[in-house]
């Protein structure tokens, strides 16, 4: 295959990836649950692990800067390898939500593949501090164990982790305008 089909393939998959109307409902759900997260006071953490974990932390600056919607992530290096050392890495998110999380707030966690214990650990602990909705976004098989925990989720049909990354991406980052309610709008 040459490379000039591979990429129109591959941005072909895209496409099709993204064109689907649970997206765009849930979409608009989500934007009203963080929208009221915010007016009651309250915050979105959001958690992924490796290029989720950059996601996640993309999401959360342009939410906070531009959208005036506080979020934060947890993935500053001294947070994660002291929770990961004194608790475990499957249970860091859950001590992060322990430590950080309070009644109210609204949690988006990140998973390409929708089974990390540390992710499903975080989701368990969310629900015992009435956290006030768990956004899952996943690929891979559409009953994982993530998804399963989640009030609203985003799950790409794809076995393809890049794939599955970008459309999250592209989804969140879709978010953020939707709030503002336009896609062009100054840096500040």
């Amino acid at each position: 295959m040459s490379d000039t089909k591979f990429l129109k393939n591959y941005f072909d998959n895209l496409k099709t990836l993204l064109d689907n109307e649970k997206y765009l409902k849930d979409l608009i759900l989500v934007k009203d649950i963080l929208k009221k997260t915010h007016q009651d006071g309250k915050k979105t953490m959001i958690f992924g692990n490796g290029g989720s974990a950059a996601i996640s932390s993309h999401f959360s600056v342009d939410m906070t800067k531009n959208a005036g919607v506080r979020c934060t992530n947890y993935n500053e290096s001294d947070l994660l390898t002291c929770f990961s050392n004194d608790f475990g890495y499957e249970r860091w998110v859950e001590k992060a939500i322990n430590f950080y999380g309070d009644e109210g707030d609204s949690l988006i966690l990140i998973s390409a593949g929708g089974n990390s214990p540390n992710m499903t650990n975080g989701a368990k602990e969310a629900k015992k501090k009435k956290i006030r909705s768990i956004i899952t976004f996943t690929g891979n098989e559409k009953s994982n164990n993530l998804s399963k925990l989640g009030d609203i989720n985003f799950w790409v049909n794809s076995k393809a982790y890049n794939h599955i990354e970008n459309v999250h991406q592209i989804l969140l980052l879709s978010l953020v305008d939707l709030i503002i309610g336009k896609t062009e709008y100054p840096p500040n």
